[in-house]
């Protein structure tokens, strides 16, 4: 009971070693998509995927895709769309089949290799926007623009505050 629960182990330092690697991941923790339990979130999603490879028998690279996109999507607000999640699947799945075929050192080795490339963590930075106030009223310009006659005009349309919070954008007639 003791060896298999080491090497239950090892395959979860194999979990983390995928996902830590991971910059989709990396990305969200370090610019709180999770909110302030982000590192925490990752922690617990390393524990969930491997309990999810040990309670489904012969799992397929779209249904581990399908799950790890859920739990980037509920867990961090991000919708994963960089091509990455098949890689990652697929680490996880050869991964998890060095476990169930005893190949405890050859999953050592995979997972020491991942571990190495560590230190390469990728770095975002925001770039400056407008204000939310600047970014509305250029949208509305650009609707009114959009839905008119194509004249100039030096003026943009009268507005009205409605008693719900709408503001209406009436074409002058």
């Amino acid at each position: 009971m003791a060896a298999s629960a080491a090497s239950r182990e090892v395959f979860t330092e194999g979990v983390r070693a995928v996902l830590q690697t991971w910059p989709v991941l990396q990305i969200a923790v370090d610019n709180g998509f999770g909110g302030i339990y982000g590192q925490q979130k990752a922690d617990w999603m390393v524990d969930v995927v491997q309990q999810y490879f040990h309670d489904n028998a012969d799992l397929q690279q779209y249904e581990v895709e399908d799950f790890i996109a859920e739990l980037m999507d509920q867990e961090f607000n991000t919708v994963v769309d960089d091509g990455s999640l098949p890689q990652v699947s697929a680490n996880l799945l050869q991964m998890f089949g060095q476990w169930r075929q005893g190949a405890l050192e050859q999953l050592k080795h995979t997972i020491n290799t991942l571990t190495q490339n560590k230190s390469q963590r990728a770095k975002v930075t925001a770039q400056p926007t407008q204000s939310d106030e600047e970014s509305n009223d250029d949208a509305q310009e650009m609707e009114c623009e959009a839905s008119g006659p194509s004249v100039s005009r030096t003026h943009p349309p009268p507005t009205q505050d409605e008693e719900d919070g709408w503001t209406v954008v009436r074409k002058k007639k």
